[in-house]
């Protein structure tokens, strides 16, 4: 078998044939659906996974060790000028592994972002969003503390949450330490990591605590419990499709978790009146699209600042694929400018 390396060049150079050439090799024609038009580089992506065991025909060992192969194959290369640190933070059961990054150029006045990483709480690493978290890191001008919380089936719901919300409070506490304001940070992940960074800003809401600075919600899913029409028309999506989300959920939840409880569901909270300012980016190819944009009008309805993008060509977990479909890096750093933007306050 060729080495990573190798590997990782090979798919690189194949997406960097002409789009009419990508559609021929994936057999073909546009992908169109639901008024969208699928990247042909994602196209290709996907013709070629066909060809493999669907995730939820795996043991979840197997699911983690081709996740991580997948996204070695197509994340991009870490920014330049920013390092990061290997370190353990308090978890809600004890220590968890987290990563720290900082920029060479950071604005000592913008809030840590803490981070929580894609999976549907199953699979998944601070290794799964390594990248992007350069990136926003470097953008966004902030400290990112990127949180490696606890997953299913080993721990079910809520230890991956209440990791992620302990490490949150461990970020606004000693933010100092990152080069950041104390007592001040703040909330966002992709995917399984945005449903816990809206649902972290509820809990905060409900124990009285302060709002975080700003919520990230990249393609997050907002209701475990969703029958929305897009959960339909992408149910057959790359990466992520219908079968996939039941795979997760049915590691993620205990045999009496109600998927309708807001902790599993934020879109389902009766009021999302004065929590924090919010970034929420979906991808158009993506049975959660749906999920993002009804939680970011659910959030302007309550008074909430927003800022919301769809981008209409990419699919889920793109945030993970910047070294290999173009549109995808250019959606993370206009994300990565919005957080920045958030930050000044420029969200209405």
């Amino acid at each position: 078998m060729a080495s990573p390396a190798v590997q990782r060049f090979a798919v690189r150079a194949l997406l960097s044939l002409p789009a009419p050439v990508l559609r021929l090799m994936a057999g073909g024609g546009v992908v169109y659906r639901g008024g969208r038009t699928l990247d042909p580089r994602l196209q290709f992506l996907a013709a070629q996974a066909r060809k493999a065991p669907p995730m939820q025909s795996l043991s979840v060992e197997e699911a983690r060790r081709s996740e991580e192969n997948a996204i070695a194959q197509v994340s991009g290369d870490p920014e330049p000028g920013v390092r990061w640190e290997d370190l353990t933070i308090p978890g809600a059961a004890g220590d968890i592994p987290a990563r720290a990054y900082r920029p060479e150029v950071q604005d000592p006045s913008a809030p840590l972002m803490v981070w929580a990483h894609m999976g549907g709480g199953v699979i998944g690493s601070i290794g799964t969003t390594h990248a992007f978290c350069t990136l926003l890191a470097r953008i966004a001008r902030c400290a990112v503390l990127s949180v490696d919380y606890r997953l299913s089936p080993e721990h079910r719901f809520p230890a991956g949450l209440e990791d992620v919300l302990a490490a949150y409070r461990f970020g606004r506490d000693n933010a100092g330490r990152f080069g950041a304001p104390d007592g001040h940070a703040a909330i966002g992940g992709d995917s399984m990591g945005g449903n816990f960074a809206a649902i972290v800003c509820q809990e905060l809401r409900k124990a009285g605590e302060p709002q975080p600075a700003l919520q990230l919600l990249v393609y997050p899913c907002t209701d475990v419990a969703s029958q929305s029409a897009s959960m339909q028309t992408y149910g057959d999506a790359f990466p992520l499709s219908r079968p996939m989300m039941d795979w997760f959920m049915g590691h993620y939840l205990g045999p009496g978790d109600d998927p309708a409880d807001p902790r599993l569901s934020p879109l389902r909270a009766r009021s999302l009146k004065g929590l924090a300012p919010a970034v929420v980016a979906t991808a158009g190819f993506d049975p959660l699209v749906d999920q993002g944009e009804a939680y970011a009008k659910k959030l302007r309805d309550a008074g909430v600042p927003v800022a919301y993008r769809c981008y209409d060509g990419l699919a889920h977990a793109f945030t993970a694929f910047t070294g290999a479909v173009p549109a995808a890096d250019v959606a993370c750093r206009e994300i990565a400018g919005l957080v920045r933007e958030g930050f000044e306050g420029r969200i209405a």
